[in-house]
Formats: structure tokens, C-alpha cells, sequence
């Protein structure tokens, strides 16, 4: 039976460990389990506690200061050294059935853009451990209130989605902190953006030179038609409830669950 995973993806500030505690309260109020797995070797458990910890294999704080490493390079080497022990983690998953498993990933982009470390865990876990993974992937909704800035996260998220080769749910974050009427209305464009539109704003604030760039862009993020993006209210469980649907329909999870043995025992109330 296949078992389902949801790799939670994003730049750093985001609000993935948010999603993550979220989802899983939501979760347990409609009768389903989840669990955090936790792959940032420098994260620390906020509401829920990881069910499974990197920092019990390997610390960033610990390679930093045993092996003189910046954050970036220490983070690739616990990563690397992660990949070596891929039967700690094995062992650490265990035999999850019937329930989710969040993996709460770091922010860092070049973890799937100049080296393969998540690619080929996200392999390990579809070929040996026969899960059915997705990525969501979070932009924070401050951000891309910047029409440039939403390019540029657009294509953050088509490289996720290209490399991991996930079914990929692109969701907005943080919407709570748009407060005024203008920002929220300026949101919804993109929602489910036309990008060829976005780029004539930009060009109006950008150097002449650069608008055939900008305009290729456009064209690119146009031409794959799949930068769209689920809004979240990390408080609202309408907008948990949401998103935690398409999440479902993209792994399958309906087709995963064991079916429960029905109950013979018919209480009929006395005349």
C-alpha cells in the first residue's frame, strides 16, 4: 500500500513550519493523523514536536563549528551526510499507513537547484519506501505584492517543480498581513495571473534594456501554464480545508486507506 507524503517547500520566512502545524491541527480535528518530518538540521519544533528529526542524525550548529562551515555550506554537508544514511531515516519513518507525513524542508534553493540532494530523497522515498509524494510550495504574500518579486518567486517555483517532478500545489502565504483594500484586490491578479499582462507593469519601472529579458520571462512562465496559486490564512480552516483537498486529490489518498470493517452491532432505540 502506498503511503503518502507532502514535501513542504519554500523560500525561508515563508511560513512552511506554520502550514505544517496548521494542516496537522486541522487534521486531528476531522479524525485524520500527521506527522512533522523534519529535514532542516537547524529548525526548532514549534507547536507539534517532530515525529522524526534530522538534528537527532545530524546538527547544523554541530558541523559548523566542528568542520568551520558558513550556514549554506554546513547545511549541504548535513544534507550529503543525510543521503549516506539513508536507513537512518528508513528506520526513523517506520511504517506510517493511513496518515500523512509532512517534510518540512529548509529554505534554501540550491538544495534542488545546483545540487540533487532533495531530487534523489524524494526518489528514495517514491522507489524504496512506495510513497505517493507532492510538493507544495509557498510564496509569502507580502512578496509578491511586487509585481517583479513575483516573477522571480514564479520561477523559484517552476524549478521545484520541474527538478523534483511532484505534482506541485503553489500556495500563497501570510495573506492575513495584507490589510488594506488595495493590496488585497492587487493580490487576486495573481491568484491565477496572466503573466504577459504582470509584464507590462513591470516594464513601465524597469531600464529599456531589459524589457526583451522581462518579456522572455513572461513568455516562459506563460508558456508552462501552471504558476497558479491556492491562497492561505493559516487561522482560517476553510483555507486549511482547501488546500488540504487538492493535497489529497493529487497524492490519491482516498485510494491509500485501508477500508474499515463495518460494525455489525445495529442499536435500535426502545418503543
Amino acid at each position: 500500500m502506498s503511503r503518502v507524503g507532502v514535501m513542504v517547500l519554500g523560500p525561508a520566512g515563508a511560513g512552511k513550519s506554520t502550514f505544517c502545524n496548521e494542516l496537522i491541527s486541522h487534521m486531528q480535528t476531522i479524525g485524520r493523523r500527521a506527522h512533522i518530518v523534519n529535514l532542516d538540521p537547524a529548525a526548532e519544533p514549534n507547536k507539534y514536536e517532530f515525529t522524526v528529526d534530522i538534528r537527532d542524525l545530524i546538527s547544523l550548529e554541530d558541523v559548523m563549528e566542528e568542520l568551520e562551515l558558513g550556514p549554506n555550506g554546513a547545511l549541504i554537508y548535513c544534507f550529503e551526510y543525510l543521503l549516506q544514511n539513508l536507513d537512518w531515516l528508513d528506520e526513523e519513518i517506520g511504517d506510517y499507513n493511513d496518515e500523512y507525513l509532512l517534510f518540512d524542508c529548509p529554505g534554501q534553493i540550491e538544495l534542488y537547484t545546483h545540487i540533487p540532494v532533495l531530487p534523489n530523497i524524494v526518489q528514495h522515498l517514491q522507489v524504496s519506501l512506495n510513497f505517493s509524494l507532492c510538493a507544495t510550495y509557498l510564496l509569502e504574500a507580502p512578496f509578491l505584492v511586487d509585481t517583479s518579486k513575483f516573477f522571480s518567486g514564479s520561477l523559484s517555483a517552476m524549478s521545484a517543480m520541474i527538478l523534483l517532478e511532484l505534482p506541485h500545489i503553489n500556495v500563497l502565504s501570510k495573506l492575513d498581513l495584507i490589510k488594506d483594500e488595495y493590496g488585497k484586490k492587487k493580490l487576486k491578479r495573481y491568484l491565477n495571473p496572466d503573466p504577459l499582462i504582470l509584464i507590462d507593469e513591470v516594464n513601465k519601472d524597469t531600464n529599456p534594456r531589459f524589457h526583451h529579458l522581462n518579456q522572455c520571462i513572461a513568455q516562459l512562465v506563460d508558456d508552462f501554464g501552471m504558476v497558479q496559486f491556492l491562497p492561505l490564512e493559516a487561522r482560517n480552516p476553510d483555507s486549511i480545508n482547501t488546500i488540504l483537498s487538492y493535497i489529497d486529490d493529487v497524492t490519491q489518498w482516498a485510494e491509500t486507506v485501508e477500508p474499515k470493517e463495518p460494525n455489525d452491532q445495529i442499536e435500535i432505540d426502545e418503543m
